[in-house]
């Protein structure tokens, strides 16, 4: 193969930083490694994505700990990929929150998404053992939206469309109007589409972009503070997705197969994003998952770690 398999290759620790961005939410970032979003309320924290185990959710829990000791009652997981659930165990918290969509997702394809994300991500997938055997199940579901109230903080969990995936929940603090995107949104880092919604996802951006939120913390990259770096963040992904299918789309239309049509897409992009973190792994999932789109299957087929290998060689070799 001409390129390592995923980020088989990335293995550089990245630095972590934990800042507040408004009066009750903070951002765990760690230069384009996944994010994790904590809201730190009157009485209680709500934890928005996990870490991939345990061991490095405790890093999360240590700077929470830095700051609060208010118990952390909520873990809210913004979609259903291991990377961004199997760490809920460590928290302990007293619900873990998730769309239905989310809930469905994970009794369709948990177990398969598990191994293959543990193949492409070894270093994201540290000290792996200390996973509990089994998935991580939400305890409560929603459809739409969900408010809760940490003492006299709202909090709103809202369903604005699929994009990244068909259960995407963002966090919204509507008093300081603050967002925890998860995936939807990336920053100088791109965007995971292989189990996208591709004609979606730019809507559900715009949906996000209506209630005007003034910080964010995206699915990888820094934290977004003010209008400018916000709209910036949601323009940058818009702008990805919108190319990689419009690029996939037209080859095709034209007829050519899945191979021709990513050698065409992959140097069409790489000089606007190919300086984004994970460009080289991502865009095979992209643009497989848009050409699937763009021909017969209009939901994402489910990946195993089979299904990855046989893709990368396919693409790569």
């Amino acid at each position: 193969m001409s390129k390592a398999f995923a980020s088989q290759a990335d293995l550089e620790d990245k630095k972590v930083t934990f800042e507040q961005i408004s009066q009750h939410a903070w951002a765990y970032t760690a230069e384009g490694d996944p994010n994790t979003g904590v809201v730190i309320g009157d009485d209680a924290v709500l934890v928005a994505d996990t870490q991939a185990t345990p061991a490095m959710a405790a890093d999360v829990i240590r700077r929470i700990r830095e700051v609060t000791d208010k118990p952390i009652k909520y873990v809210v997981l913004t979609h259903y990929h291991a990377v961004r659930v199997l760490g809920a165990s460590a928290y302990q918290p007293q619900q873990i929150i998730a769309s239905q969509d989310t809930y469905d997702l994970i009794v369709e394809r948990g177990e398969q998404d598990k191994a293959s994300e543990i193949g492409r991500f070894p270093r994201l997938f540290r000290n792996v053992e200390t996973v509990p055997a089994g998935l991580t199940w939400p305890t409560i579901t929603f459809t739409g939206k969900l408010t809760l109230w940490l003492g006299r903080l709202e909090v709103q969990l809202l369903q604005l469309g699929r994009g990244h995936t068909k259960g995407d929940t963002v966090v919204w603090l509507p008093g300081e109007r603050a967002m925890l995107s998860g995936d939807l949104v990336e920053y100088d880092a791109t965007p995971y589409a292989g189990d996208a919604y591709f004609q979606d996802w730019p809507k559900t951006l715009d949906n996000i972009a209506a209630l005007k939120p003034v910080a964010l913390v995206p699915g990888r990259g820094p934290a977004l503070k003010g209008e400018t770096e916000v709209a910036q963040g949601l323009a940058g992904t818009k702008a990805f997705v919108s190319d990689v299918y419009a690029s996939v789309q037209a080859g095709a239309a034209a007829g050519k197969d899945l191979k021709a049509v990513y050698r065409e897409t992959y140097e069409r992009l790489k000089p606007k994003y190919g300086q984004w973190v994970i460009f080289d792994h991502c865009m095979p999932f992209d643009v497989s998952r848009a050409y699937d789109e763009a021909t017969r299957h209009a939901d994402p087929r489910i990946w195993t770690a089979e299904r990855d290998r046989e893709m990368w060689a396919s693409l790569e070799s």
